[in-house]
């Protein structure tokens, strides 16, 4: 098959399922446009920020976007492209896509509350703090994994550091003009956006190499861009939305949408055939090199790429707090979610189009990181259209790859960021079940208290115990989708309890809880059958399972409809 095929058809998916089956959703939902959002009632300057959709969807995309739908669908191509090909183009659309758009939905009719409150007045104060615990532990480790990728990123490209700092800078600027000095969106993007595609070339020219500038060596430099990365996260965290979170996120992704719009353009220019198996057999090999079963891992690797639990946190921490008008639910959540199924398509043929059999991309993916993979190939499919305009093959293709990898290190600073903001919110929700009210209590809520606490927890795992991240980040995929189980689980009840037809949630709920208990299941017994016992790998993927094993039973004795429709439906 023809990658620019594959990419139509996908497409063509995507829209059909965003004008017919998410305008079903939002008409069962009952969305309405003259409802106030929690923008506007809980109005508070720093976190609860009415703003203008174009940029709410900039942020919301380029938070949840992450690295992982393109990470995903490269890992899980050792299954074939068809099989990878067809979970995100239904996983996106009935499951991944639905959820996002069902999350804010909940969060904005429960006063821009976290999913987490959300499932607290559905299962009570138990499933509250047990959920919580996980998402916020979960977060903390999203926050440490993508610190660590981007200042592994800085040190091997400088030019990628420079470029990073001045859209911070910027950022704050455009967020000054728009909101301060009553600057129109439409100026200032017309302004700031270029001006950032100038970084991008002024990075080039000033590379902030603090190997050649202090003289330090790669690893201590790797150890100075994490400090600053966290120290970044923290002042990210607390400070007002709409000076650094929402303009960065709005530039930013201008960024991301120009790597998709390169990408989509290489490949209908080249017209990749696509020559690795559309089908590798119910269990391959991969980039561990271990033998892995399609079932459940083809749809744990994909994860962001279909669907992410990880959307949930964004869309109700800190989209639902921003959202001016309920009609922008539909656009924002589902929207963005198939835009990074897409995305996910392009990651998938960029391989799949690349490799001449499945042999070479298995001996590619086990030398290369997929990032770097997906830059690379991506590239390759440029180099046309470059020789086209007069650039040479090798100049053109130099490009696209430093433009690629610049975009996916902006993909991970948006998540860094949020998932700190995030992490935060979580912790303020916990403190709140802590009893009494005294002081103790509320220095521990405290958001400077809070974030302190998730910027030393991912220092910790960084500089004090490397070892320990990894390891725990080879279950954040499989929590990850029980995170989107536990969502639409609380969904469905919601669903029940007022009369709303629930199989939308229901049916995607359990085939995520199925694939996502399976995997953590084998990876706990793993841990303890293997020559030797992974203590941290199985205590985490035990407690994961205990999580979702009563988080059920709460749903199963708290499932029944309500007399009539009612509360904050």
């Amino acid at each position: 098959m023809n990658g620019a095929a594959l990419l139509a058809i996908a497409s063509a998916f995507f829209l059909a399922g965003y004008f017919i089956y998410a305008r079903f959703i939002e008409k069962k939902l009952g969305a309405d446009p003259s409802r106030p959002t929690p923008a506007h009632t809980r109005r508070d300057g720093v976190d609860f920020v009415p703003a203008h959709p174009t940029v709410l969807f900039g942020h919301h995309f380029a938070a949840i976007a992450g690295a992982g739908p393109i990470i995903g669908p490269v890992l899980a191509a050792e299954f074939g492209w068809a099989s990878v090909a067809l979970w995100i183009v239904l996983g996106c659309v009935f499951i991944g896509a639905a959820h996002d758009m069902i999350s804010l939905f909940l969060s904005v009719r429960h006063g821009g509350e976290s999913i987490g409150t959300v499932i607290g007045t559905i299962l009570g104060r138990p499933g509250k703090v047990l959920f919580l615990l996980f998402s916020w532990s979960a977060l903390v480790l999203v926050v440490a994994e993508f610190t660590r990728q981007i200042a592994g990123t800085f040190v091997a490209d400088p030019a990628i550091a420079t470029a990073s700092l001045l859209f911070i800078g910027e950022a704050i600027l455009f967020g000054l003009c728009v909101n301060r000095w009553k600057m129109s969106v439409l100026v200032a993007s017309l302004v700031f956006v270029p001006l950032m595609f100038a970084f991008v070339w002024i990075g080039n020219l000033f590379p902030l190499d603090l190997v050649k500038l202090f003289g330090l060596s790669p690893e201590a430099t790797r150890t100075v861009w994490t400090l600053v990365l966290l120290v970044y996260c923290f002042f990210a965290s607390t400070c007002p939305v709409w000076i650094l979170l929402q303009p960065r996120d709005y530039l930013n992704a201008y960024l991301l949408y120009a790597m998709m719009g390169l990408g989509f353009l290489g490949v209908f220019v080249a017209h990749p055939a696509l020559t690795t198996d559309a089908f590798a057999g119910f269990s391959a090999v991969g980039k561990s090199g271990a033998t892995d079963l399609l079932f459940p891992f083809l749809f744990v690797t994909v994860a962001c790429g279909a669907c992410s639990g990880f959307h949930a946190l964004v869309a109700s921490g800190t989209s639902a707090k921003q959202l001016d008008n309920e009609r922008g639910i539909r656009p924002i959540a589902y929207g963005g979610m198939l835009l990074e199924g897409v995305l996910a398509i392009i990651a998938l043929i960029g391989v799949a189009g690349t490799y001449a059999s499945q042999k070479d991309y298995v001996s590619a993916i086990q030398g290369m990181e997929p990032v770097q993979m997906f830059a690379s190939t991506i590239a390759g499919f440029c180099v046309k259209f470059f020789t086209s305009i007069g650039l040479t093959a090798e100049t053109g293709k130099r490009i696209a790859e430093s433009f690629m990898l610049l975009s996916v290190s902006a993909f991970l600073m948006t998540t860094v960021d949020a998932g700190t903001r995030l992490a935060r919110f979580s912790w303020q929700e916990l403190s709140d079940s802590l009893p009494g009210d005294g002081a103790l209590k509320k220095g521990v809520r405290n958001m400077y208290f809070g974030t302190l606490v998730v910027v030393l927890l991912a220092a910790g795992l960084l500089l004090g115990a490397s070892s320990t991240s990894k390891q725990l980040w080879t279950i954040f995929a499989s929590a990850n989708q029980l995170l989107a189980a536990l969502t639409l689980l609380a969904a469905t009840l919601w669903f029940v309890k007022t009369r709303r037809p629930a199989w939308m949630t229901a049916v995607p709920m359990t085939f995520m809880l199925a694939v996502s208990s399976t995997a953590l299941g084998m990876l706990f017994w793993k841990s303890f059958t293997a020559e030797k016992i992974d203590w941290v790998k199985g205590s985490a993927t035990g407690f994961l399972l205990i999580l979702a094993a009563i988080l059920v039973i709460f749903a199963v004795r708290k499932g029944k409809p309500a007399p009539e429709e009612g509360g904050q439906s």
